[in-house]
C-alpha cells in the first residue's frame, strides 16, 4: 500500500535528516503532540513535501450511538444546500531544508498500522533520515503550576542513556499500545534510531495545554540543535497557568488536591533531579528530607 498511499509534492535531496512526528489520538492529550509540530512547522517556515492518503487507514462508519459514531466520521459543512467543506483525516509531511528536518503532522490510524508505518519509513529512507522522534503526552499527577515531567522510550540502550543525560526519565508502562510503540518496534529493526518525547500533563485539566506544548517544543528544539522564538508560546503558557490557578482557587477541594500534588512533585524533583545536590547538602551537615 505504500506506493499508493504516499504522495510526494517534492523530493528534496538530504543527508542525515531528522524526522519528528506528532499525531492526534492516543498520545495527544492537551494537543501536546500536534500542537508542538504545528508550532515548529510555522516557526521554521516548513513547506509541504508529501502526504499519506487516508483511504484504508480509518474507520468512518462505526456501529453504535450517533454521538459515538460521529467521532469517527469526517467533518463536513453544508451551506445553502451546497457542500462547502469536507474534511477527511490528513497526514502531511513538511520540509525545512535549513535544519534538515522533516515534520509529520497527522492522525493516528485506526487500521493497517503496518501500512501506515511503511509510508513513514519509506519517506525516511528516501530522505536519509537517521534520527526519528515521536512527540506525545499522557495524563498524570503533575500539577499545572509545575513543569511537566518528561519521559522517553528509545530503540536502543545507548540512545536511552543519551535521552537520560538530557533529563528524560526512562518510561515504564504496561497496557494498550499506541502507534508510537509500533514505530519504535519497527525502527529497532531498521537503521533508524528513534526515541519518544512524552510529557506528563495534569489529568484534571481539559483541553489545549500551552504550558506542556512549550516544554516539549523547547526540549525538542534543544535536541535538534535549532533556535526558535517561543515568546508568544511563553505568554500563552503564563496566561494558561493563571486561568487554571483561578479556577482551582475557587474550589477548596481542588486547592487541597493541587497542593498535595505540588508537595509530591517537589519531593520527587528533589529525589530524582536534584539527587547530587541532596548528597552535597548532607555532606555539608544540612538536614535534607
Amino acid at each position: 500500500m505504500t506506493a499508493e498511499s504516499l504522495e510526494y509534492i517534492l523530493r528534496p535531496e538530504s543527508l542525515d535528516a531528522r524526522l519528528v512526528i506528532g499525531l492526534t489520538g492516543w498520545m495527544d492529550g492537551g494537543d501536546v503532540s500536534t500542537g508542538t509540530i504545528s508550532f515548529l512547522r510555522k516557526e521554521l517556515n516548513a513547506v509541504p513535501m508529501a502526504s499519506i492518503h487516508p483511504t484504508g487507514f480509518y474507520i468512518y462508519n462505526f456501529p453504535g450511538s450517533m454521538e459515538f459514531s460521529a467521532m469517527f466520521r469526517p467533518n463536513t459543512v453544508i451551506e445553502e444546500g451546497l457542500v462547502t467543506e469536507y474534511a477527511p483525516p490528513t497526514n502531511r509531511f513538511f520540509w525545512c531544508a535549513r535544519h534538515r528536518l522533516v515534520l509529520f503532522e497527522g492522525k493516528e490510524p485506526h487500521l493497517d498500522w503496518e501500512g501506515f508505518a511503511d509510508c513513514i519509513f519509506s519517506l525516511a529512507e528516501t530522505m536519509n533520515v537517521t534520527a526519528l522522534y515521536f512527540l506525545g503526552s499522557y495524563a498524570g499527577v503533575v500539577p499545572h503550576s509545575r513543569e511537566p515531567r518528561l519521559y522517553s522510550t528509545a530503540t536502543d540502550s545507548a540512545l536511552r542513556d543519551e535521552m537520560s543525560e538530557r533529563g528524560f526519565r526512562p518510561s515504564n508502562y504496561e497496557g494498550p499500545a499506541g502507534l508510537a510503540t509500533h514505530l519504535l518496534q519497527r525502527a529497532a529493526t531498521r537503521d533508524v534510531r528513534m526515541a519518544s518525547i512524552v510529557a506528563e500533563i495534569p489529568a484534571y485539566v481539559q483541553g489545549r495545554n500551552p504550558g506542556s506544548i512549550e516544554a516539549v517544543t523547547l526540549r525538542t528544539a534543544e535536541i535538534l540543535g535549532i533556535e526558535i522564538d517561543t515568546e508568544a508560546l511563553s505568554e500563552s503558557s503564563d496566561a494558561f497557568r493563571r486561568e487554571v490557578g483561578k479556577a482551582v482557587s475557587a474550589r477548596d477541594d481542588l486547592t487541597e488536591m493541587v497542593q498535595k500534588l505540588e508537595a509530591e512533585y517537589d519531593k520527587d524533583f528533589m529525589d530524582v533531579e536534584m539527587g547530587d545536590l541532596k548528597v552535597w547538602l548532607r555532606d555539608q551537615g544540612f538536614e535534607v528530607a
